[in-house]
This record gives structure tokens, C-alpha cells and sequence, in this order.
């Protein structure tokens, strides 16, 4: 029962995303489009879970060159207890300042676009991800929850949100706990990893058809069991990704 309850909450999750945050997901498929046509790049940045996103954008099956993973690996779990465990990240991921020192390592420029994920929103890390990219330039899509941003206290210094700094903010469209289901009276079953999932791999189609719209080409990492693609292919996405990259490398 609880399992075929979470099925139809999450399927609404996904049909309230279709609804309200099409136009929102379009937009910010026009910023990575606008980047990546100008040479530029589409940087994506999370910590914790909001990390998954990330990882999965690329280097993934379907996507192309032009997206960057920021990842932090302090700011990621290789384990729950002990050194690279959860206790040690969520406390870096709330701490005001650190974030800078990572994300010196590289270079950004104007034309770029910076994807922050963050269900919560409020912790120190993707905040001031998206406050360093707007003092750049760069446009910023925040991926959020913004029942949560509606009603949860703001912690960090600045008094933003990160729903506050996104150019464009797309709901996830998730409650402020995470799970859907209730058993016994505690939550449980997470969605929002789903929710940001679904919004990425929209937002890749999206940024791919404006590319094509304008005549710019790119080449889709592909699975190997795909016979009709050439073996050179993923070798040539990752040579098309080196490329953009090594210059903004400090």
C-alpha cells in the first residue's frame, strides 16, 4: 500500500512540474544554449543529495559537452560515519566562506551559465555558489523548493535564499520534508531527487533542440551497445570536453 502511495504522489510531483515550470526550464535551456553557442559553458553545482544531479547530467548517455560538473568532494559522502561521512559535509555545507576556496580553482566568465541545486535552499554553500556567479555575470538557474523557501527561516548573512538569486528559479515542486509518505506517523520516501532528475534531463533536451534551432553542433555521449555509433564517438566527446575545459583550469 505504501509503496503503490508513493507511486502516485511522486507521479504528482512530476505532473505539477509539467505544469507549472515548463516555461521556467525553457528559459534556463535558453541561457545553457546561449553559453554553450558562445563557447561558453554550463557549470552545475550541489552539495549533499543535491549533488546527484550533478553527477548525472554528465558525463551521462544522452548528454553532450558544453555542461561542467562542479564537484566538491567534501562536500559529497563516500560513507556515512568517519572521515568523507554525512556529519562532516552538512557541516561544510553550512559554513559561510569555504565555498570560495573551491570554487577558485576555476575560471568563469560572463557568458557562462551556473545551475545550483538545493531542495532546502538556505545552507551556505549553494547560496554563495549562486551570489559568486551573479557577481560575475554569469545568469543563474536556482532548482529549489519554494514551499520551503516560503516558509523556512533564512539563515545565512546575506538574508538570500537561493530561491532569492536565480535569474530564473525552477520549482521542484516537492514538500519541505522531502518524503511523501506517511507511516506511523513519520515521513518517508524522498522525491526530490527524483523531481531535480526529471528537470535536468528536460533541461538537456530543451538546451540541445535551441542548439540545433541555431545551427551549432554537438555530439551526444552514447551508449556502446548502440551499434549504429561509431567506437571513436565517446573518445571524441571527451576530447570536445577537454577542450573547453583546460583554459578555465587555475
Amino acid at each position: 500500500m505504501s509503496a503503490t502511495k508513493y507511486f502516485e504522489l511522486a507521479q504528482g510531483v512530476y505532473d505539477k512540474i509539467r505544469s507549472t515550470q515548463l516555461a521556467n526550464i525553457e528559459k534556463a535551456a535558453e541561457f545553457a544554449a546561449d553559453s554553450i553557442a558562445r563557447g561558453g559553458l554550463v557549470h552545475l553545482f550541489g552539495s549533499g543529495h543535491s549533488v546527484i544531479p550533478v553527477l548525472d547530467v554528465f558525463p551521462r548517455y544522452g548528454s553532450y559537452a558544453g555542461f561542467h560538473p562542479l564537484m566538491d568532494s567534501r562536500l559529497m559522502w563516500t560513507q556515512v560515519l568517519g572521515s568523507g561521512g554525512v556529519r562532516e559535509l552538512l557541516k561544510l555545507e553550512r559554513t559561510e566562506g569555504y565555498i570560495s576556496e573551491f570554487l577558485s580553482n576555476f575560471k568563469f566568465e560572463a557568458t557562462d551559465t551556473m545551475v545550483v541545486y538545493s531542495h532546502g535552499g538556505l545552507n551556505a554553500a549553494p547560496i554563495e555558489v549562486a551570489l559568486h556567479a551573479k557577481s560575475l555575470g554569469l545568469k543563474v538557474v536556482a532548482v529549489t523548493s519554494l514551499e520551503n523557501a516560503r516558509t523556512a527561516r533564512v539563515t545565512h548573512s546575506s538574508g538570500k535564499r537561493l530561491a532569492d538569486l536565480g535569474d530564473v528559479t525552477i520549482d521542484n515542486c516537492c514538500p519541505p520534508e522531502d518524503a511523501l509518505v506517511n507511516v506511523a506517523g513519520v515521513p518517508v520516501a524522498a522525491s526530490s531527487t527524483l523531481a531535480v532528475i526529471a528537470i535536468s534531463m528536460a533541461l538537456v533536451a530543451e538546451t540541445a533542440a535551441r542548439l540545433a534551432q541555431r545551427g551549432v553542433e554537438f555530439r551526444a555521449f552514447v551508449s556502446p551497445n548502440v551499434a549504429s555509433v561509431p567506437a571513436e564517438n565517446n573518445r571524441r566527446v571527451f576530447d570536445e570536453y577537454t577542450r573547453k575545459l583546460t583554459p578555465r583550469l587555475s
